[in-house]
């Protein structure tokens, strides 16, 4: 099985190829080459298989038929540019989120390969005012550029399987919490480094009130969802091919009583209030809490407690251990 990864060098571009890696396998069928792609060279894991590593733009009208030259059989689309950057360069954010897209899922069209798609969609496809929890036959009506750029993908996706072109599966993934590394243009990015931050020693900024709800899921969680989605049986899924992921709802303070319950109040007094206008105007179009009933049924599975993404990133990053001064 020959696997094609966009977005590779991205967080989860690098979590979900290190899983393929070690796995060995998706979905029970031997993995035969790994083609990675992002804007730099993606990190080569050590496989025997062959790896093929591309680095270019992915709004190059060229990059989309040379990826799918390379005749895979799964395609995890995770490429893209971030919701607050998306916002902040219209342009960017259409040739990449957009036309980029389109010319992938054209380039397949076009091989004949029908292969099984995953598209890294977003829960911001969402537009409010919201219910408490949102059900999965809520209508998408985005309120950001870069919802609406997911929205449309989505949409062409299942037009596309609907021909017969691809086998595809959207994601509508929550805020993937705790990220390592550092901050991205993401306008979701301070979900992150609240607790990432006071963890590694770092102050943090909160740029938005405590009682605000979100939901969210561990890096683990999502290289599960994309890991499942590529494997699994789509029969059950039908024509509504865009799935809302499941997650845990947590208010920006319950995030902080987690941190505070696992690595201690002195860790937590790192995080200072810092109200960013900028940054609440997308957030607050964003909805709560998800009902995501199809995907559980389907075998997607989350953290239940916020406690459990803490422990996860310790787990993975920190090397099990709490800071010294905790």
């Amino acid at each position: 099985m020959r696997v094609l990864v966009t977005g590779a060098a991205g967080m989860i571009g690098r979590k979900l190829t290190a899983r393929l890696a070690v796995d060995g396998h998706l979905g029970g069928k031997a993995l035969t080459a790994l083609i990675l792609h992002d804007i730099v060279a993606p990190p080569r894991p050590d496989v025997a298989i062959p790896v093929i590593d591309l680095a270019s733009d992915f709004a190059d009208l060229a990059t989309a038929e040379e990826l799918i030259g390379h005749r895979p059989d799964v395609v995890f689309h995770l490429a893209g540019v971030v919701s607050g950057t998306a916002e902040a360069n219209f342009d960017l954010g259409y040739a990449v989120n957009l036309d980029g897209t389109r010319r992938l899922f054209d380039a397949i069209r076009l091989s004949g390969l029908h292969p099984r798609v995953v598209y890294a969609s977003t829960a911001a496809v969402f537009g409010g005012p919201f219910p408490d929890v949102v059900p999965d036959d809520f209508a998408p009506t985005p309120l950001s550029s870069y919802g609406s750029q997911k929205l449309i993908g989505e949409v062409i996706l299942s037009d596309y399987t609907r021909r017969g072109f691809m086998d595809g599966v959207g994601l509508r993934l929550p805020t993937i919490c705790v990220r390592p590394g550092k901050p991205n243009g993401a306008a979701s990015s301070f979900f992150s480094g609240i607790i990432r931050e006071p963890l590694n020693g770092q102050p943090a900024a909160l740029p938005v009130h405590r009682d605000w709800v979100h939901t969210h899921a561990s890096p683990r969680a999502a290289v599960g969802f994309f890991i499942h989605a590529g494997s699994m049986d789509t029969s059950p899924v039908g024509s509504r091919r865009n799935l809302v992921m499941p997650g845990t709802s947590v208010s920006v303070g319950e995030q902080i009583a987690s941190l505070t319950r696992i690595a201690g109040p002195r860790v937590a007094a790192l995080i200072h209030e810092a109200q960013d206008p900028a940054v609440w105007a997308i957030v607050k179009t964003w909805p709560q809490r998800f009902a995501a009933t199809r995907a559980r049924d389907l075998g997607f599975v989350a953290e239940t407690s916020f406690d459990e993404i803490i422990e996860a990133y310790i787990t993975e990053e920190l090397g099990g251990r709490l800071p010294e001064f905790a």
